[in-house]
């Protein structure tokens, strides 16, 4: 019992549950034949244990990674249109840089791979 003891209360034990304490025990080169059931009794009569109770992760939140991303790395590239033909120009071609919120668009005839190639050999990747 002192060696559980020891592995449950001590300031590195942690107060941890039965399965988790006969684990530090058998770390630590011990073995008893009744560990489990010793080990669970002590868990149950543990005041500060009780008092703490079982703090659940539940309902945390998922830890997610924060994507880290510079100006200029992030782009969205769309058409706009058909609009009422002006100087015989139909459609909008807008680039937006997601970071910076940097705004690029051009008047285009037709929307067709050739033009959004064109346009970003000009403007973005100069």
């Amino acid at each position: 019992m002192q060696i559980l003891k020891a592995c449950h209360d001590s300031p590195v034990g942690g107060h941890h549950g039965g399965n988790r304490t006969v684990a530090k025990v058998l770390e630590c080169g011990y073995c008893l034949p009744s560990i489990y059931q010793d080990a669970n009794q002590m868990v149950k009569a543990c005041d500060q244990g009780q008092r703490q109770g079982s703090i659940s992760k539940r309902h945390d939140m998922p830890m997610n990674f924060v994507m880290e991303v510079e100006i200029f790395d992030v782009w969205g590239i769309d058409f706009m249109g058909p609009f009422v033909s002006s100087y015989g120009m139909t459609y909008i071609l807008v680039a937006v840089d997601y970071v910076s919120k940097w705004i690029e668009a051009i008047a285009l005839p037709k929307n067709e791979a050739r033009s959004v190639t064109a346009f970003l050999k000009k403007n973005i990747f100069t």
